[in-house]
């Protein structure tokens, strides 16, 4: 396949990130549709656009500068779901549901960094 980043399951996980934060947004309230939520939509869709982008450069360099932008995103969203949860938009629950599957992909994250940091093909892993 010519986008083998579709292969890994970080990309999958994350995209699942995605779904479960979009689900939760309708529950947010009117006035932070284009505060809160937007910013949300963007840190979130970052996550697994940018592991896509880095998959598709050719250096490792290159391909851990994305990985890199991805985890920081993926910490920018954390902030904001507890944010929401303070605020009470989520309960503690739906925040639960969400922190385990970000730690799901920040551990796949971190472990296809150090997989190519290390110059390892990561399309022949559990990552």
């Amino acid at each position: 396949m010519i986008f083998g980043y579709k292969n890994l399951k970080v990309y999958t996980a994350a995209k699942e990130l995605v779904v479960l934060v979009y689900a939760v947004l309708s529950k947010f309230p009117h006035h932070e549709q284009y505060a809160l939520c937007d910013q949300l939509r963007r840190s979130v869709i970052s996550v697994p656009s940018n592991i896509a982008e880095g998959m598709g450069r050719k250096s490792c360099k290159e391909q851990v500068h994305f990985l890199e932008i991805a985890y920081g995103s993926l910490m920018e969203v954390d902030c904001q779901m507890s944010i929401a949860m303070d605020l009470h938009y989520i309960d503690s629950k739906e925040y639960e549901i969400f922190e385990n599957k970000a730690i799901e992909v920040a551990k796949m994250l971190s472990g296809l960094h150090s997989k190519r940091t290390t110059g390892q093909n990561p399309t022949n892993s559990n990552l």
